[in-house]
């Protein structure tokens, strides 16, 4: 029984610009916080795994003085996840209004990997509440009731280690040649890597232009009826032409 693990963000939708970046804003916002993320800064951010940690890595003595905080590490790591929990509840009021829309291919090849038996599972370094909401929306509620959620502070280190990879197969109990995984940034890419796993790359609108060497198969998608992918790397003897299947996946992990 092979197994699909996708990460979220970037993967099941593009989310980052238009739901993360102004949730994060908004919590700034609320909290008197003078700090405001451009579409071109978040994308450089996103080189930082993990909410709470690009929000630490930002902040500086001049900010959290202006909120009141001193500058000691616990206290900024105090407001960090302070501001991160709000964060989450911004992004479920800006998913309750706008659900986001997947990304080609993702609704096929699960539906498809269900349907075949394989185990699914989305491992990501965004809060589980978020993950879960953006599954629920991509996938629909009946399927994403049977998809694992590996994801926030469930393991001690963000990708780019493998401890979220090695987890999701320590669950999952399937040999690793029987594990594909999708993932759409370096970081996602070296952990799956790391922790022995073949990685398919569907490039998102933040991570083009990053380094895949590793990956065996890069694409501008999974592609759909009406919406073919393009292949932008292959180090790999498949040949896709419009859309990635799941006899693709399987061939590329067994390979």
């Amino acid at each position: 029984m092979p197994a699909l693990i996708f990460d979220c963000d970037g993967v099941l939708a593009e989310t980052e610009r238009e739901l993360h970046r102004p949730a994060f804003n908004g919590a700034f916002d609320e909290a008197g916080l003078p700090l405001h993320w451009s579409v071109t800064e978040y994308g450089e951010l996103l080189l930082v795994a993990g909410g709470k940690e690009r929000i630490a890595a930002s902040l500086t003595p001049a900010l959290v003085e202006a909120v009141g905080v001193p500058w000691e590490p616990a206290a900024v790591l105090e407001l960090a996840g302070r501001l991160h929990a709000r964060k989450t509840e911004l992004v479920a009021e800006l998913l309750a209004r706008r659900p986001p829309q997947a990304r080609p291919g993702i609704r096929r090849v699960a539906a498809a990997a269900d349907d075949a038996g394989w185990r699914l599972a989305v491992a990501s370094t965004s809060a589980e509440a978020s993950v879960r909401k953006v599954a629920r929306a991509v996938f629909g509620p009946r399927l994403a009731e049977r998809v694992l959620v590996f994801a926030g502070d469930v393991v001690p280190v963000k990708k780019p280690d493998p401890a979220i990879y090695e987890l999701a197969v320590s669950q999952l109990e399937l040999p690793r040649a029987e594990v594909v995984v999708i993932e759409d940034s370096r970081n996602g890419l070296l952990a799956a890597s790391r922790a022995g796993l073949t990685c398919l790359v569907t490039v998102s609108e933040y991570s083009a232009g990053e380094d895949f060497g590793e990956a065996p198969l890069v694409v501008s998608s999974l592609g759909d009826p009406g919406e073919p992918l393009t292949v932008v790397a292959n180090r790999s003897r498949l040949r896709p032409q419009s859309a990635i299947g799941i006899d693709d996946l399987l061939e590329l992990a067994r390979r």
